[in-house]
């Protein structure tokens, strides 16, 4: 049986595409892995047994670094949070819940502030730049920034994500004009952009690499779908990682115990107020949350 490997680059409707070299196989997934409850997701590697017609079946998929369930991708590299520094505004907290299960799952966060045009972005990039990350300031409209973006997508699985509204598959076209991604204008009804994304899909790009467009998505969908019990948590604020084995007692919260250092850095301002405030949001969430529960 002839078989071919690659990497699953677009799911729809119960097909998966796979681009084995310079082939790309339509393929469906053998029964074996709905009845092993395994979902074959885009990113995965893929082994693909061919059948007449030049199609196939995904019979198998590697080992998976990290998978994100909402975007249901597997294998990604960077995330790259498409954030509106007006119309909408940004919501600090969403944007730490996300980078925060990036953080957990390994995956490297790239924020792009869009809209530059319209409005000023340094004070929110300044928050992300102190916190150790990596931001980009961009126009959609005058290119400004896209060259500085797209020279950290070469060579890598980038997800991009965002709240609808953002232009981020707008900034997507600007990166490759080729992707012709559909775009929605701002509802001035309802303040919000509409979801023009309709699966998710791997591009390749001329220097290396796939970006994966992804549908909008709310705090509430974070929350469900994404859950960092509180033993965790502090582990996915990078900022705090020079502080937190410094505090007076083991097992420290780091929201009101006497001798935190993680506090104590905020005091200074070495730890960013928004960050922090985040953190206790995200923290009061969880407290009495058992790992047994999200089972």
């Amino acid at each position: 049986m002839d078989t071919k490997s690659g990497l699953i680059i677009k799911a729809m409707s119960g097909f998966y595409y796979v681009k084995c070299g310079d082939d790309l196989i339509e393929c469906r997934a053998r029964g074996l892995f709905r009845k092993q409850g395994q979902e074959v997701l885009v990113g995965d590697t893929a082994k693909v047994e061919m059948t007449d017609g030049g199609k196939g079946y995904v019979v198998d998929i590697g080992e998976r670094k990290n998978v994100l369930v909402r975007p249901p991708l597997a294998n990604i590299d960077q995330l790259v949070m498409v954030i509106s520094t007006c119309e909408p505004l940004p919501n600090l907290l969403v944007i730490d819940r996300l980078i925060a299960i990036a953080e957990r799952k390994g995956i490297d966060p790239l924020l792009v502030f869009t809209k530059k045009d319209m409005a000023d972005s340094q004070r929110y990039a300044e928050i992300y730049r102190h916190a150790g990350f990596r931001v980009a300031e961009v126009s959609n409209i005058t290119g400004e920034g896209i060259d500085a973006v797209r020279a950290q997508l070469s060579g890598k699985i980038s997800a991009f994500s965002g709240n609808s509204g953002v232009g981020k598959s707008s900034l997507l076209n600007c990166l490759d004009k080729r992707l012709a991604i559909p775009t929605a204008e701002i509802s001035q009804k309802l303040g919000r952009g509409r979801h023009t994304t309709r699966h998710i899909e791997l591009f390749p790009l001329p220097e290396g690499g796939y970006v994966a467009d992804t549908p909008g998505f709310s705090s509430l969908d974070l929350e469900r779908c994404e859950v960092i019990l509180k033993e965790d948590l502090a582990e996915c604020f990078r900022e705090f990682a020079d502080y937190s084995d410094k505090c007076k007692f083991t097992g420290c919260s780091h929201t009101k115990e006497k001798g935190c250092a993680v506090l104590a850095a905020l005091e200074r301002g070495e730890i960013e107020p928004s960050r922090h405030a985040s953190y206790i949001s995200m923290w009061n969430d969880v407290k009495d949350l058992k790992e047994w529960e999200l089972k």
